[in-house]
């Protein structure tokens, strides 16, 4: 089948490789030509494991093409993924001027009937102004070729998004003419061949799905951090806490682990466009109010730990810091805690040399010339000297570190632990006084 997917970002560039990987001519659009240029001489514009290579695979295949070309792009696909950024715009709502500029190039340049698919992740209502926007591009042109608009949201996982794509739990289709779902039951069948995975829905249930799902999580990370500076003051520990609770069916393991809170590009926004959507219809959701309110405070949740061990006055004082990203195995530093932990820290006097094993680039781009930042070549060499290890993304080459040896290097022996990877009783055994979240 041939696929059209707007947007090579993150979520049009996993979809259209994965698409290209089972067979289908695939052509990616993105306007940024310097990100074309990437993704032609070879490379890829974001870290994701497993990308680059089937990227490569497929367009040494023939089956994965990149162009700048909006006109070539609405003529290729019968299918056409919109698949472009929806930033926060102040009040918290999605932008939705990247996905209607999609919608409105497809209606001026297509040539035959039309799937549309909303990939991106789009507040409820959208299909209804992109199916107006390609209307009225038609109307403007005499044109009478027909189309579908489908809402098709994406459930990957930063860090493993390649396996999500290839192995999904499921796929939501909201469509309401038969053409468009077989189109879309065809697209997908080799991604379900041991059982059936699809799921059809009206378009309006399918886009408030993908918020209400990123709200949930999003309320079970909250909800664990607030139980766990409960367990602190009660002198509970939140890790036995977490097993007492999540092996309970009913509950379950998942998305239950105490933290510094959580970051990205879904669940912040999400949460924001939800709760702006529940107002402007009517409804206060104050639940995902405080989730989020619960979220920010938990950010800096390491730096009041810091205070307390340390003093608010931290000049003369460095710390040696593991963890950039979000969350492991990806180089995304949106709305990532150690942003707000690093700029806590210069606010105080400090400094730090900070290390990561793939977001220190994305790190530099951000924070520019900082002189209180540095970065090191490996885990190890942020220790020498510093006044403590704070630790922000429980990337795997963290979780059995040399113990004795981060005692010997730091100044002070101690650890903040913003991820809980370690056992207090271990640290405490080493000669290392340990601070977690939660324990």
């Amino acid at each position: 089948m041939k696929v059209t997917v707007v947007g090579s970002g993150y979520v049009g560039l996993v979809s259209g490789a994965c698409l290209a990987d089972v067979g289908n001519d695939v052509l990616c659009l993105d306007v940024d030509a310097a990100k074309i240029r990437i993704l032609e001489e070879g490379g890829i514009p974001i870290h994701e494991p497993g990308l680059l290579e089937m990227v490569r695979r497929n367009v040494a295949a023939g089956r994965l093409r990149f162009t700048t070309d909006v006109q070539a792009a609405a003529l290729f696909g019968e299918v056409q993924f919109i698949a472009v950024g929806t930033p926060p715009d102040e009040d918290g709502s999605a932008d939705l001027q990247y996905v209607l500029a999609a919608a409105r190039s497809i209606g001026r340049y297509m040539d035959g009937y039309r799937v549309v698919v909303d990939k991106s992740t789009v507040p409820v209502g959208t299909a209804d102004k992109v199916r107006a926007a390609v209307a009225e591009e038609l109307a403007a042109r005499g044109a009478q070729f027909g189309f579908s608009v489908v809402s098709n949201p994406e459930f990957l996982k930063e860090g493993a998004a390649v396996d999500d794509f290839m192995r999904p739990d499921r796929i939501i289709v909201g469509a309401d003419d038969a053409r468009a779902i077989e189109c879309m039951r065809e697209l997908y069948a080799p991604f379900q061949r041991n059982h059936e995975r699809l799921l059809v829905m009206d378009v309006r249930s399918a886009e408030l799905s993908k918020y209400a799902a990123n709200a949930m999580l999003a309320t079970r990370i909250s909800f664990m951090n607030e139980l766990a500076n409960l367990a602190e003051t009660l002198g509970a520990d939140i890790e036995l806490v977490r097993q007492g609770i999540g092996s309970d069916p009913r509950i379950g393991w998942h998305f239950l682990y105490a933290g510094c809170g959580y970051g990205g590009s879904c669940f912040p926004k999400d949460v924001k466009a939800l709760v702006r959507t529940g107002r402007e219809h009517g409804h206060d959701l104050r639940l995902l109010n405080a989730v989020e309110e619960v979220n920010e405070r938990q950010k800096l949740r390491l730096v009041d730990k810091v205070v307390a061990r340390f003093g608010e006055n931290l000049r003369g004082r460095r710390f040696a810091l593991w963890g950039l990203a979000f969350k492991p195995n990806t180089d995304d530093m949106r709305e990532a805690p150690s942003r707000v932990v690093l700029k806590a820290l210069f606010e105080r006097g400090a400094s730090v040399l900070a290390y990561d094993p793939v977001a220190m680039d994305e790190t530099r781009r951000i924070f520019g010339e900082e002189p209180r930042l540095a970065y090191a070549a490996r885990p190890m060499d942020a220790l020498d000297g510093a006044d403590a290890l704070i630790i922000v993304t429980e990337w795997k080459e963290f979780r059995s570190p040399d113990f004795a040896r981060i005692r010997a290097q730091l100044k002070q022996p101690v650890v903040f632990d913003g991820r809980n990877m370690y056992e207090p009783g271990v640290l405490e055994r080493h000669g290392i006084e340990y601070f977690g979240i939660g324990r």
